[in-house]
């Protein structure tokens, strides 16, 4: 464990004296803390070695992106690693992400043990990955498993590369690797507090100003303490509150599912909360407005055109997937094949329908092994309309 500013920059030296790629993983303490912060960050090259860093005691980790900055970074599921190092000035210029090769190779376990397993006959226990590794100081025992992390990953690279050359599919997975590194991250949703786990069981627009206000509440003390909020109050709780509607901060004292280890020390707080939200006069909407597409199976009453596209299309997506022996949804991300499918350019030309594809952000290779295909079943299913004029657009 690398905690100190000496020894952190004899190990950038030592990184940055060695050739070749290095794997890179990263820990953190989701479910215990309320950032997503990195709390060790795991680092092997041939011919330096593995270093377990701990960013929160080192600070300033410019060293470390100054010595293994122009080389190629090897992850296993680099988008749940990247965003964490990028928050402490660590970012790859090139990538290799094991576990996104593992699936566009169809292999049908693709978790780091799985890989590891199959590509070098080792077996690594996973009983750590759900760790509080803000704890300090770390067991020997989870540094160890840390380690074993980046330890074998060059090895496994190297042999998912060459069965990427084999079957065709290296350019494929570069196109993937750069999309990982230059996705924009997903806007932060405008009403996060909707994502309040059992809310479709509050009726009426008061209820979800209250639950609203509970939420806000926890929030910011989750933010203030960097704790996880579902390990103050769990959702289920705050709905439950909402629910029994107390009439005084005793009565919400006395809710029997309104738990939690915050749900009485912090009681001041909820009630406060209960208080803002009957009182406010800016009542949320029970429905908001979304660009969500209708589900499928309401596609038939509702644009039956759209019904016959997708259920033209979906089946020769299915069977190209298999053919190739990649997953369905890396193969094109369904919702691309729904939009196209709801709203098909006019004509749904192979050229158009690849446009289309590209504005939602599928990559050039999806695109070609795709496109023709969503065509062609367009084109049946206008032909099997039931009316003579509907066309496919």
């Amino acid at each position: 464990m690398i905690d100190t500013t000496d020894e952190f920059l004899t190990a950038c030296r030592a990184l940055a004296g060695a050739d070749g790629p290095v794997a890179v993983d990263v820990e953190r303490a989701s479910g215990f803390r309320y950032s997503s912060r990195a709390y060790l960050v795991q680092v092997f090259r041939r011919g330096a070695g593995v270093f377990l860093f701990d960013p929160p005691a080192i600070g300033d980790m410019s060293p470390l992106q100054e010595a293994i900055g122009d080389a190629e970074w090897v992850f296993h599921a680099a988008t749940q690693d990247l965003p964490s190092l990028a928050d402490i000035g660590l970012v790859p210029q090139r990538i290799f992400d094991t576990e996104l090769s593992a699936r566009l190779l169809g292999w049908p376990g693709v978790g780091l043990a799985a890989v590891v397993e199959r590509t070098l006959g080792i077996v690594l226990k996973k009983e750590h990955s759900a760790a509080d590794w803000s704890t300090r100081p770390l067991p020997q025992s989870w540094l160890e498993y840390a380690a074993l992390d980046v330890e074998h990953l060059l090895d496994v690279r190297d042999a998912i590369a060459a069965e990427l050359d084999e079957t065709g599919k290296r350019d494929w997975a570069e196109e993937e690797f750069r999309d990982e590194l230059t996705r924009e991250p997903k806007p932060a949703p405008a009403e996060p507090w909707r994502r309040l786990t059992g809310l479709h069981k509050l009726r009426g627009r008061r209820n979800l100003a209250i639950a609203r206000a509970l939420w806000l509440a926890r929030d910011a003390l989750a933010r203030e303490q960097d704790t996880a909020p579902g390990r103050l109050v769990p959702d289920r709780s705050l709905v439950a509150a909402v629910l029994a509607s107390p009439r005084s901060k005793s009565e919400l004292s006395a809710v029997k599912d309104f738990t939690g280890r915050a749900s009485r020390t912090e009681l001041d707080r909820w009630w406060q909360a209960f208080v803002d939200g009957r009182a406010e006069t800016d009542l949320p909407l029970e429905r908001v407005p979304s660009d969500a597409l209708p589900p499928v199976r309401a596609w038939a009453t509702r644009r039956p055109e759209a019904d016959r596209r997708i259920k033209a299309a979906k089946p020769v997506i299915d069977a190209h997937a298999e053919f190739l022996s990649i997953p369905l949804e890396n193969l094109l991300t369904p919702e691309h094949l729904r939009r196209v499918a709801w709203r098909p350019p006019a004509p749904a030309t192979p050229e158009a329908i690849a446009a289309a594809l590209a504005d939602l952000g599928a990559r050039p290779w999806q695109i070609a092994q795709t496109a023709p295909l969503i065509s062609r079943a367009f084109v049946q299913a206008a032909q099997s309309a039931p009316d003579e004029g509907e066309s496919a657009s």
